[in-house]
């Protein structure tokens, strides 16, 4: 079993694509845990607030088939690709950390954005403060210690999602 973080984002029908995703990785990943949600402005475009968490599942995919397993769910909540990078999106769902693997620079793992975005950082250092990130050699903890992002970006969504 490989430990596996993921952001969670939306900015079109938020709470019912973020809850319904929750929804379905609770049923194929048992055990499954959750950050807070958080609302935050779109970042490099005029958009609606995103509303990101954090997931950590345990799986026997390689990082292949979960990649594929997340494009389905993302295909399923209606999510339109584009070759921008930021625009509105239905549900993104991405791998922040797989393990210890390192694919960089071929593929982006660690996810680069965990050092670029509050709405990514501080979701994950809620459910896994303690792992440490196998470029940096530090833990998500210390990272944060380190950061100059700011957490004043992110407003707590209460009570969502329903898990």
């Amino acid at each position: 079993m490989t430990s596996v973080y993921l952001d969670i984002g939306s900015n079109i029908d938020r709470h019912k694509n973020i809850q319904s995703c929750v929804d379905q990785l609770q049923n194929d990943f048992p055990g499954v845990v959750f950050s807070k949600a958080y609302e935050s402005p779109a970042f490099g475009f005029d958009g609606d607030p995103f509303i990101n968490l954090s997931a950590n599942i345990e799986t026997n995919l390689d990082y292949y088939e979960l990649k594929n397993y997340l494009r389905k769910l993302e295909n399923k909540h209606a999510r339109k690709r584009d070759d921008k990078k930021f625009i509105s999106r239905t549900l993104d769902v991405d791998v922040l950390l797989f393990g210890n693997l390192i694919l960089q620079p071929e593929i982006d793992l660690p996810r680069a954005e965990i050092l670029k975005f509050p709405f990514v950082l501080f979701p994950l250092a809620e459910i896994a403060a303690d792992i440490i990130h196998p470029q940096e050699k530090k833990t998500i903890r210390e990272i944060i210690k380190q950061s100059n992002l700011d957490k004043s970006t992110l407003t707590e969504v209460k009570n969502f999602p329903q898990i």
